[in-house]
């Protein structure tokens, strides 16, 4: 018997074996060719199905969250390229493909270019909705930048003439598809900032397959339209086509006629808006002068208007009781600040400042003696010291001890004093410094003392 330690159950070794997979590298983010078999889209918007080759076979799963995005429905038999991982599904034990992308094969070279520009300029910022600028409402001029031989300018044109047909609209015709567009379009976009003529650009084409859109997915337009300081409008091809020009555009139009519609209001929309508003205008105002109207009359009916003598006596008669309670205040106010004054006077002259100046004086004067007095002691005691150190520095002076004898014997050379013989030489040349007086003298003979 195996150890007991050592047995899994089903679960447990299906979920190992899931977490293996998903831990993969590889297959964490693979991209699959095949045909699709056994398609079936559930009423939960999920898609069931099987890519295939001629070889082998793989069970496949697309969310809703996902396939919602994709720009085609796929179908039985339809060739494919599919990104996603590889997991199992626990419950059956089954491992399968879990698709997030997908798109028809043939193209699989210019959708990963276009995945990876994608990816790269979204983590630039190019996509945020914070740098992009709004679409003014009424612009002063459009200007259109596509094929002039297309549908789409004629569709573009075609709507702002029937929207708003004052707004000018200038065109700027040039090469949508092929190795030229995208210079084409970068330039003319760059032109259009430099005439500054316009308020709004329309930058598109009408539809076609990725490899006839694929001048709007060129890094240099995405670009050139992010730093266009004109607002930018990107019509690219249909409802379900998406380029990189769209994500980089200030706003993104399902197709060249909805370009038109969103850069321009509508003249008869804002005819009607303007006659709503002027109705309301006129009917608010008609409002205010009746009610000023009722108002004005309620006024003449007032006693005020109908009898202003009796108003003016009865106002006179207000002021002269307020004039009386005035004067009783006051009085009152008077009476009280001559009490206060009166019990200032008594507390002023309790505390006459002419006796406290006298004590303050006499205080003075004996400070003043006793600070004197101690002034001369300080003074003669100091004199005394003084006299005693004079005579201690007069004991101890050179100039003293020289008066009785005495000399200073200098080497005439360095001026340094001979303190031993050893600082001379014979012949050399010594001053010797007296009390009254120098000599200079040569050392002609030396005696050491024994």
């Amino acid at each position: 018997m195996s150890d007991e330690s050592r047995i899994f159950s089903i679960k447990d070794i299906n979920k190992y074996i899931r977490m293996k997979l998903e831990s993969d590298r590889l297959l964490g983010d693979v991209w699959l060719r095949g045909e699709i078999s056994n398609f079936t889209h559930h009423s939960s918007g999920h898609m069931y199905f099987t890519l295939k080759d001629k070889d082998s076979r793989l069970k496949c799963i697309m969310f809703a969250s996902h396939n919602v995005k994709l720009p085609f429905m796929p179908k039985e038999g339809s060739k494919v390229l599919a990104r996603g991982n590889i997991s199992v599904y626990e419950r059956d034990g089954n491992y399968q493909f879990y698709a997030t992308a997908m798109q028809p094969d043939g193209i699989g070279s210019l959708y990963l270019a276009f995945e990876q520009l994608k990816r790269k300029l979204e983590q630039e910022g190019m996509f945020d909705g914070a740098r992009k600028r709004p679409i003014p409402a009424h612009p002063k001029a459009v200007g259109i930048i596509t094929s002039p031989t297309g549908a789409a300018v004629r569709d573009i044109l075609i709507t702002l003439q029937r929207r708003h047909p004052s707004v000018p609209v200038l065109l700027f015709p040039v090469v949508v598809q092929g190795t030229g567009a995208a210079p084409s379009i970068v330039k003319a976009i760059e032109i259009m900032n430099q005439m500054a003529e316009v308020d709004v650009l329309i930058v598109g084409r009408g539809g076609g397959s990725l490899e006839e859109l694929w001048a709007f997915n060129e890094e240099a337009v995405a670009r050139s339209i992010a730093a266009s300081a004109i607002p930018v409008i990107s019509a690219v091809g249909h409802e379900t086509d998406f380029t990189i020009a769209d994500f980089v555009a200030d706003l993104r139009a399902a197709t060249p006629t909805a370009a038109a519609e969103l850069a321009v209001a509508n003249v008869q929309e804002l005819k009607a808006q303007l006659t709503n508003i002027r109705s309301r205008l006129v009917q608010s105002l008609r409002g205010t002068v009746q009610f000023r109207k009722e108002r004005l009359m309620r006024l003449q009916r007032s006693p005020v208007f109908l009898h202003p003598r009796r108003y003016m006596l009865l106002q006179a008669e207000r002021l002269d009781r307020l004039t009386e309670r005035l004067q009783q205040r006051m009085l009152r106010a008077t009476e009280r600040g001559n009490d206060r004054l009166i019990r200032l006077k008594s507390a002023l002259a309790a505390a006459h400042p002419g006796e406290k100046a006298a004590l303050a004086a006499g205080r003075l004067l004996t400070a003043s003696e006793r600070l004197e007095a101690a002034m001369s002691a300080g003074m003669k005691e100091r004199r005394m010291k003084l006299h005693a150190s004079i005579r201690q520095l007069d004991a101890l002076s050179p100039l003293k001890v020289m008066s009785r004898g005495y000399s200073l014997v200098y080497d005439s050379t360095n001026n340094k004093l001979v303190k031993s013989i050893g600082d001379v030489q014979l012949g050399d040349l010594v001053k010797v410094k007296l009390s009254d007086g120098d000599l200079e003298c040569h050392v002609w003979g030396m005696k050491e003392e024994a």
